[in-house]
């Protein structure tokens, strides 16, 4: 039996096993822009959490299923977990501290403590951001509406009633 001989190219030297180069990506985040150097797989959650230091955005499946990391880019909802932050370079991203201005609460966060549409409070930054956007979109809608729209978003501790009429004081109609 004969045996391989191999020749092994050290990494440094073997430029297709060399760390891929970090990409300039620049953020508006929460009305500040930010200039970022990331690996070209970093979602912006990730980026949010790890290099802002924006704790807010909850990291809950990582898979999209569960909404605790929704944030608005330029207005519109997405699940943060998702999308790389190189796709997002010169957008405006809105996170749950972006949403208070000058110390007050964004009306959907005091809805949110009004109606105690909390519990454990994990999901309520995905919830809040969720509604935001829903919100902006500007329909009328009916509370199946509301819950049909919201469905993306999950609050295992069950305060989707509260959830609801939180929105529902946001829209006006409590």
């Amino acid at each position: 039996m004969t045996q391989l001989q191999t020749t092994e190219v050290p990494a440094a030297k073997n430029p297709s096993l060399a760390p891929p180069e970090k990409l300039a990506v620049t953020l508006i985040v929460n009305g500040v822009e930010q200039t970022l150097r990331l690996a070209p797989w970093t979602t912006l959650l990730d980026a949010l959490r790890d290099h802002l230091n924006l704790t807010g955005t909850k990291k809950g499946c990582d898979h999209g299923q569960c909404g605790a990391c929704t944030v608005l880019v330029e207005g519109r909802r997405i699940n943060s977990c998702l999308t790389f932050a190189v796709m997002q370079d010169g957008a405006r991203i809105t996170t749950i501290e972006g949403l208070a201005r000058n110390g007050v609460l964004h009306p959907l966060q005091q809805a949110f403590i009004d109606h105690d549409a909390f519990q454990c409070g994990y999901c309520t930054p995905g919830q809040i951001c969720s509604a935001a956007g829903l919100l902006a979109e500007g329909k009328p809608l009916t509370r199946d509406e509301i819950r049909e729209a919201m469905s993306g978003n999950i609050c295992r501790c069950g305060a989707y009633p509260n959830i609801v009429a939180a929105i529902e004081q946001a829209m006006g109609r409590t």
